[in-house]
This record gives C-alpha cells, sequence and structure tokens, in this order.
C-alpha cells in the first residue's frame, strides 16, 4: 500500500529534508496542479538541484531565498533534469547562466532547446489540423486559430548550448550517494529517474494519488506513448521494493512504489475499456472525456484532456480494436472494431 512519511509539504522558500543530504522543496505553478517539487543533493562544497520549477519572476526570487536559506549560500554546481518540461527544466538556463552544469537525457535536451527557440504568435496550419481532426470545432477553432498558443520560451529560460548527457544504465553520484539512472517513457520520452540504495528520484514518471498526463501532440500525431508507459511500468516492477522512498515530481513523497505501478496500468487499462463500450457508435476525440476521466473536463484543463483522448484511442488504434474515418467536417471519427 501507498504511505506518505512526510504528510506536510515544506513551505515556499523553506526545504524538508527527506533523506540525508536531501532536501525537499516546491516551486509554484498557475494552474490546478499548483505545485512542482524539487530536489537538492548536497554535495560538501555545492548542491545537485534535481528540477527547477518555472522561468518566472516569482520562481527566481523564491531560488534566491533558498540559496541565501536552506542551502546555506552554498553555490548549486549542477542542475540534474528529470524531463523536458517546463515545470522542470524552466530555470535550468538561468542556472547554467550562473555557473551550473546541465545534467540531462539527450532527448530531454533536444526536446527542450528545440521548444525554447520555436516562438510562434499564432498556431501552426498543422496544429489546426490537429485540433479538428481531434473534434474542435465552430467557434472554438476560429478561436484558436487567431489566439496566442503556449510558448515554451514564455515560461522556460533560454538554454545555452552545452550538456552533459544521462542515459540508461549510467551512474551519477550526488548528496553522497550513486543512483543509478533508469529511464521511461510515455509522459515524456526518455524521463530519466534516478535510483540509489532505498530512495528513488521519479519526476513525474512515478506519481502518488495522481496520473501524469499521457498526451499525442501535432509534432507526432501517430504517436502511442500510452504502450510506451505501459511498458515503462512493467520495466519498473522488476527492481521496485515496498520500502524504497520515491521522491516525486507532484504531491507527496511516497513508499509503496511496487503497488502503485500495478495500480498507475492498471486506471489505464480500466480507462481503455471504459472507452471501448463507449466506441460502440463513432465517436470524435473530444466526446470521450466522460468514459475516460468519470468526468466532464472543462476551461483550462479540456488542452491536457484532449491530448490524453487521442492517446488512448492511438492506443486502441494500435491494439487493432477500433479504426477510425474523417468525418465530412474533417474530424476523425473513431468506433471499436466488432468481432464475431
Amino acid at each position: 500500500m501507498i504511505r506518505h512519511p512526510f504528510e506536510v509539504p515544506p513551505a515556499e522558500g523553506d526545504a524538508v529534508e527527506v533523506a540525508e543530504g536531501i532536501l525537499w522543496l516546491r516551486l509554484p505553478l498557475p494552474m490546478a496542479l499548483d505545485h512542482v517539487n524539487v530536489y537538492a543533493l548536497d554535495d560538501g562544497d555545492g548542491w545537485t538541484v534535481v528540477d527547477t520549477g518555472l522561468a518566472s519572476g516569482r520562481g527566481r526570487a523564491i531560488w534566491d531565498r533558498v540559496l541565501a536559506g536552506p542551502l546555506a549560500g552554498k553555490p548549486v554546481g549542477r542542475v540534474l533534469v528529470t524531463h523536458h518540461h517546463p515545470d522542470h527544466i524552466g530555470l535550468a538556463g538561468w542556472f547554467q547562466a550562473r555557473g551550473a552544469e546541465l545534467v540531462t537525457t539527450r532527448t530531454a535536451w533536444l526536446y527542450a532547446r528545440m521548444l525554447v527557440l520555436d516562438e510562434q504568435a499564432v498556431p501552426t496550419a498543422q496544429s489546426i489540423d490537429w485540433l479538428r481532426k481531434a473534434g474542435v470545432a465552430g467557434a472554438e477553432l476560429a478561436r484558436r486559430e487567431t489566439e496566442r498558443p503556449f510558448n515554451f520560451c514564455d515560461v522556460v529560460a533560454p538554454l545555452p548550448p552545452g550538456f552533459t548527457r544521462i542515459r540508461e544504465g549510467d551512474r551519477v553520484v550526488a548528496g553522497g550517494r550513486r543512483w543509478e539512472v533508469r529511464c521511461g517513457d510515455g509522459h515524456a520520452p526518455e524521463h530519466a529517474t534516478l535510483w540509489s540504495e532505498g530512495v528513488v528520484i521519479g519526476g513525474d514518471q512515478l506519481l502518488p494519488g495522481i496520473s501524469a498526463n499521457i498526451g499525442v501532440y501535432p509534432t507526432e500525431p501517430a504517436a502511442d506513448p500510452l504502450t510506451e508507459w505501459l511498458e515503462s511500468c512493467r520495466r519498473f516492477q522488476a527492481v521496485a521494493r515496498e520500502g524504497d522512498l520515491v521522491l516525486p515530481g507532484h504531491k507527496l513523497p511516497f513508499t509503496g512504489l511496487p503497488f502503485r505501478l500495478v495500480q498507475m496500468a492498471d486506471n489505464h487499462e480500466q480507462a481503455l475499456a471504459r472507452l471501448m463500450d463507449h466506441l460502440a457508435q463513432p465517436r470524435v476525440a473530444r466526446d470521450c472525456f466522460l468514459p475516460l476521466f468519470k468526468r466532464e473536463v472543462g476551461g483550462a484543463e479540456q488542452g491536457l484532456a484532449l491530448v490524453e483522448a487521442v492517446a488512448h484511442l492511438n492506443c486502441l488504434a494500435a491494439r487493432g480494436l477500433v479504426r477510425r474515418q474523417l468525418s465530412a467536417d474533417g474530424a476523425w471519427l473513431w468506433q471499436r472494431v466488432e468481432t464475431a
């Protein structure tokens, strides 16, 4: 079962020691999931920081307070980024400008470097076509065509060329411990997790209580990240131990990782089964929120819900369980394949 040894998160600008030489900190996020966890590993004369929070004036101010306070004025010598998403890599370039080494997987760095340089005033034609095929139509689609989309560079500091690569099976020494790098996929490609004796830094690959977003985007519309996620869960089951303290990218540190890995996979398999029932009639992706999430989704959450709906549909297609055809409006209509 899942247990939380630390039930109260650190206050803004403060830190909690969760294991010898490892401090847990939180940075704010301007969304429903209102925080990201980051960790500082004591290297003696400096710190290795794992993940950074978004690039914002508030985020930088918090880090300045943390550096002067809980981090005792010692410099951050390395920033180790688990994956390329903005809440994890947002201030990596800011730390680099202050002399830190950036350590991450090659895929994470390439994605982040590409995205931070790709600023768009309006969505690309490919993005609008993807939305149309996912079932976005009418006034909503017209609005999307003219508004500024989310841009990586709005919340991620410039990333100068140069990083140190880690990959599956590498060893990293930080915080007086030797860590083994194990990579997962699905939420983000080549997402690094770090495993030491009794402690696992899980990023968004290993979360308690909530599911990491598994999404398909216009950059790779035929991707099947959910299959990759399920395969990653199976790989981690072989090395997970009940007593390991998992330090996640969001929510509270926890133990009970073997149970949680099975639970995460089962949750998606159950969602796929509900989706199959829903697809007795042709549906667009935009109409699949209720069976997937067991509730209607509105507001800012719709974007994440839509990319996840497409991911589940692509997974079913890869299993040969559904087919699709274009409607007269240019949207993909998905329907289950009936078997004798």
